[in-house]
């Protein structure tokens, strides 16, 4: 036999033997990966952003179908990528929070200034110098590091103090991570009233530093027929599983500090006074 041909028939059978070995390594090697990874990956809004806590859209769908992770988290996909992803994973499509963001603070041009800041126009960087420029250490510094980092234009400074547009909102969280002073929140998308002050200091300190900051005098709390509104730490906090809306607690509130926020029209027993310096 010629070496030639016997270098051939050699590479043949190696070559043979070879597609043997990988076709069978790939049957009894193969690593199954569940289809519904696929189908989650496609209802993401794929930006891979971030935002909702994974490296991006297919390590987050493959964490809802392996590891059960909420299907609510794709802010840019909203509630139309959840209830899609919940038909997927055979839950309810209203299986979702629908939470949106708010500011705990109306502070802004109500608010007294302890000294005229010049510095670095951030929020992060003007609460770097003796705890910011406003006579609240609790309230909005209103320099905008929200509406940077926010994507969807949903929240703006106005009147010196964050306000958010919930309709636009889609509840992705960022700006309450950026917010030095934790003052926006989230809660449930439904319309109710909201307490715009996060100041835990005593009512005549609040006083003398904002004209419209929780006094912590318990109006709200002893007039609500449904227990859901309590004093802590000298400011009111609603129990939004106990709130019906009733806007009672706004209607009580002398301060103004409890205030409707969606944009739903007052009902006529909620007409809020004036605010009164007690």
């Amino acid at each position: 036999m010629s070496p030639v041909l016997f270098a051939v028939i050699v590479l043949g059978i190696l070559g043979l033997a070879g597609g043997v070995i990988l076709v069978l390594a790939s049957k009894f090697m193969a690593v199954y990966e569940d289809p519904r990874i696929a189908e989650v990956t496609e209802c993401l809004a794929g930006a891979n952003c971030g935002g909702c806590g994974y490296a991006g859209c297919a390590d987050y769908a493959e964490a809802i179908v392996k590891n059960g992770a909420p299907t609510f988290k794709c802010a840019p996909g909203g509630d139309k990528a959840a209830d899609a992803i919940n038909r997927i994973m055979g839950q309810a499509e209203g299986d979702r929070p629908s939470l949106r963001a708010y500011v705990a603070c109306a502070g802004g041009e109500n608010c007294g200034k302890r000294f005229d800041y010049q510095g670095l126009q951030t929020c992060a960087a003007a609460a770097g110098i003796a705890g910011g420029p406003s006579a609240c250490s609790f309230g909005c510094l209103g320099l905008g590091d929200c509406t940077r980092v926010c994507k969807f234009d949903a929240i703006h400074v106005v009147d010196g103090v964050a306000k958010v547009d919930r309709t636009k909102c889609t509840g992705c969280t960022v700006c309450t991570t950026v917010c030095p002073r934790g003052v926006i929140k989230m809660k449930t998308i439904a319309s109710q009233p909201a307490v715009k002050c996060a100041n835990k200091e005593k009512g005549a300190a609040v006083n003398k530093a904002c004209k419209v900051g929780c006094i912590g005098c318990g109006l709200c709390a002893k007039n609500c027929p449904n227990g859901a509104i309590a004093v802590e730490n000298n400011v009111a906090v609603i129990d939004y599983t106990k709130c019906n809306g009733c806007g009672t607690c706004a209607e009580k509130c002398p301060k103004k500090a409890i205030q409707w926020i969606e944009g739903r029209p007052q009902p006529m027993n909620a007409a809020v006074p004036e605010p009164k310096v007690l």
